[in-house]
């Protein structure tokens, strides 16, 4: 299902667009005819009095043959530009009824794929409630997890402190991720909002990326990683970080949903967790201000030993 959530991702926003394009066209067109209504009743007027039904003797002018012959060359000068207001409108008219037809066609899929893609997520959500088989470093301390964060005011401070939350864990067995520095995939499918230490709207600044995404967009792990932490923390919400090696820490926050449990070893694309949906929460669509339908924002942050470094000198992004 996976491949067709991404297809249904990457083509709904420009659907959407196609989609208010029709309808704007629509209006337009719907608009000029409407103007044009008595225009279009006198065009029909003529045009039904020159039928193939009529009469010769109706051309004939009262003035006689000298005015018939300046009314008949008036009328060979007249009768092109009304057929070819005929043509225009019945263009017109056509254009309307495929555009209706368009978005009626439209509308029916972004229903249909919306309807999929939800399906998609609650068995997704269902399969890792139900999940047992995932293999396990170690054990979460609550008591000691409860203490780190109070103790703790930036994520720096909480990162430096993982090690003591954990109980009989055992040795790291995944494989190193340093050949695949600069080419790991992005954990969401969305665009870079903000760089790594620039400035958001309220002057702050902070070492890791912003990503805008679409609303419930699914976030996965990039690469195969143990789940140091799962949870709430600080000011970023629900977080996750993952270890794919030791000194190195792969911070993803502002999550809606999280699927990871602290101490999992989690498998390259395993779900995390789902971005939220504004919309559906009847919050303020434009935290970020993210555009092109995008309306959720992801943080990562990767930290090398104890020191952050810039995520995209890990991840393969087109920085837009």
């Amino acid at each position: 299902a996976d491949p067709h959530r991404r297809a249904y991702e990457d083509g709904s926003p420009p659907l959407r667009d196609g989609l208010r394009e029709a309808a704007v066209r629509e209006t337009e067109l719907s608009r000029r005819l409407a103007a044009q209504e008595g225009e279009v009743a006198q065009l029909l007027g003529v045009l039904s009095s020159l039928g193939s039904t009529a009469a010769p003797e109706a051309l004939l002018h009262p003035a006689g043959p000298v005015g018939s012959a300046r009314a008949g060359m008036l009328l060979a000068a007249v009768t092109p530009g009304l057929a070819q207001e005929a043509r225009d409108l019945r263009s017109d008219l056509d254009e309307v009824a495929q555009l209706r037809t368009l978005q009626e066609s439209a509308a029916r899929t972004l229903r249909e794929g919306l309807a999929g893609v939800q399906a998609a997520r609650t068995e997704l959500s269902q399969a890792v409630a139900d999940r047992t088989d995932l293999p396990m470093r170690f054990t979460e301390d609550p008591v000691r997890t409860a203490i780190l964060i109070s103790a703790t005011e930036t994520l720096e401070g909480f990162a430096s402190g993982l090690s003591n939350i954990s109980q009989g864990e055992a040795p790291n067995t995944l494989p190193p991720v340093d050949a695949r520095r600069g080419s790991l995939p992005l954990p969401v499918r969305g665009q870079v909002l903000r760089a790594a230490g620039e400035a958001d709207a309220a002057g702050v600044s902070r070492p890791g990326i912003v990503i805008a995404t679409l609303p419930q967009a699914i976030v996965t792990t990039p690469t195969a990683a143990t789940v140091r932490y799962s949870g709430p923390l600080l000011d970023y919400g629900l977080v996750t970080i993952l270890e794919p090696q030791p000194d190195l820490l792969i911070v993803l926050a502002g999550l809606d949903e999280t699927y990871a449990a602290t101490g999992e070893i989690l498998s390259e694309g395993a779900p995390v967790g789902l971005m939220g949906d504004a919309a559906r929460d009847g919050a303020s669509p434009s935290r970020e201000g993210s555009g092109a339908g995008r309306t959720e924002t992801l943080y990562i942050e990767v930290r090398e030993g104890d020191a952050p470094v810039d995520p995209l000198e890990w991840f393969a992004s087109d920085k837009g």
